[in-house]
């Protein structure tokens, strides 16, 4: 009997998933448990597995596309069964998701409509603009070999005149394209069902113009260099654009955000620390083992552990009608990858020693930038810590990731003359500032926590004194 594969939900907050790859092509025998294809999720790359033994015998979804958690996407069945009943299936439930989203579109279009109709009837009553002919007129572009179109669609003339495959196009798309002469076979519409809409006319319109611009005259050469007048480039329109999918991760991401700027209450906590010490430090501990690598950043993550361990307030999250209180500091890295950014978490960072945390944050990163986290690796912290001082980033706000209370933007260390017992001298300083739910932290409670951290690394010999 064959069996449907449907996108599976591979991690706690994914909602769609993207195939990245197909690891198998129709035809190919599985076996259950075998990987099936690789799939882009909010924020890892991982393998589906089979769930029936037998044939691939239809992937419904191409590499580069994405689906919502529970739709089909491929078949799996014996070499001679019937599956047209479960492609029948697939379609029909397609069409029904899709009948909402062109009956939108259709009333997209007739307001459009009605809008370019006012516009032409209040131009129409003004005074016409006497215009120079130009020197040159081009020959008129041939127009576009379609009929006129009839309700939504224009049929496609073949070279015998007889009509041929059915083009799907708004009225004011292929009144746009008869007017600037564009061939409405040569694209592939963006609306429901592939239907050619407005912006797929500009956009051709656009690239139409942009390749005019750029192509040399072909009377150039009849005047003399010297002679030619002193000319600017004529840019008109929009500028051309390319569209690409994005990504789950950066939808996610964008999702994600929403939910946080607005709802959650932020405030923001800046302070400066002198970070002369942790260079030392950092220095005499690497010289003792080169293999330790301990950077900066891993010592500001044990530091933040141990200030969240002595301020439970600020490890928190608001929890609707409760306030959450962690009894562990499991902080999130952001790392920033080729689509996005992603958190891996370093858990009980209050209980490791420097040279785990380095370990690990190392091994995480690499991970993370392959795609190969597991999901319990980047979800679940409890404070999180964002690191631009790398890229020269004086200072910066970051946005919260819900549900945690509180995040850390960390800038760059940069040498500043201070003052110092009544002298000028030149100190490594760094900016930090905190951002807080005001749900959970208050702001005194989140100055002290900023405070003990400032203290800790202006003082970093406190790490090696135990709890």
């Amino acid at each position: 009997m064959a069996t449907q594969i449907v996108m599976p939900k591979l991690s706690p907050t994914m909602e769609e998933g993207q195939i990245t790859r197909w690891l198998k092509q129709e035809g190919d025998k599985v076996s259950m448990g075998e990987p099936l294809a690789e799939i882009d999720t909010d924020k890892a790359t991982m393998e589906m597995q089979a769930l029936g033994n037998g044939v691939l015998r239809k992937i419904l979804l191409k590499e580069g596309e994405s689906a919502p958690l529970g739709q089909m996407i491929a078949v799996i069945g014996e070499p001679d069964e019937d599956i047209s009943a479960l492609l029948k299936q697939r379609d029909a439930g397609a069409q029904a998701q899709a009948a909402p989203q062109a009956q939108e579109a259709e009333k997209a279009e007739k307001s459009e409509a009605a809008t370019e109709q006012k516009t032409e009837a209040a131009a129409e009553q003004k005074p016409p603009v006497e215009q120079k002919p130009p020197a040159e007129q081009k020959p008129p572009a041939e127009p576009a070999k379609t009929t006129a179109p009839s309700g939504n669609g224009a049929q496609r003339a073949a070279g015998d005149g007889q009509a041929s495959e059915r083009i799907i196009v708004s009225p004011i798309a292929a009144r746009m394209a008869a007017e600037a002469g564009i061939d409405l076979r040569s694209l592939t519409g963006s609306g429901p069902g592939g239907r050619i809409i407005k912006r797929d006319i500009e956009a051709a319109r656009s690239k139409v113009e942009a390749v005019a611009e750029q192509a040399p005259s072909r009377h150039l050469h009849a005047v003399e260099p010297s002679k030619q007048p002193a000319q600017f480039p004529s840019v008109e329109g929009a500028s051309p654009y390319r569209d690409e999918p994005a990504s789950v991760m950066r939808q996610t991401i964008a999702r994600r955000l929403v939910t946080s700027i607005g709802p959650v209450p932020h405030f923001f906590l800046t302070t400066e620390i002198e970070m002369d010490r942790v260079v030392e430090m950092r220095r005499a501990v690497n010289e003792l083992d080169a293999e330790l690598k301990i950077s900066i950043n891993d010592v500001i993550i044990k530091v933040a552990a141990a200030a969240l361990i002595q301020h439970p307030q600020v490890n928190a999250s608001f929890q609707d009608r409760n306030l959450r209180y962690y009894e562990r500091a499991d902080i999130g890295v952001a790392v920033a990858i080729e689509v996005g950014l992603i958190t891996p978490i370093v858990r009980a960072a209050d209980q490791k020693s420097l040279s785990q945390i380095a370990s690990e944050v190392r091994e995480l990163a690499e991970r993370a930038r392959s795609r190969k986290l597991s999901p319990e690796e980047y979800t679940g912290a409890t404070f999180s810590i964002s690191n631009l001082g790398m890229l020269g980033i004086d200072e910066f706000t970051a946005v919260i990731n819900p549900p945690e209370g509180a995040i850390l933007a960390v800038g760059a260390m940069t040498e500043k003359p201070v003052a110092r017992d009544g002298e000028v001298v030149v100190r490594q300083m760094m900016r930090v500032t905190m951002s807080c739910d005001h749900r959970v932290v208050d702001g005194a409670v989140g100055a002290q926590f900023l405070q003990t951290f400032k203290q800790i690394l202006e003082n970093p010999l406190y790490l090696f004194l135990g709890s």
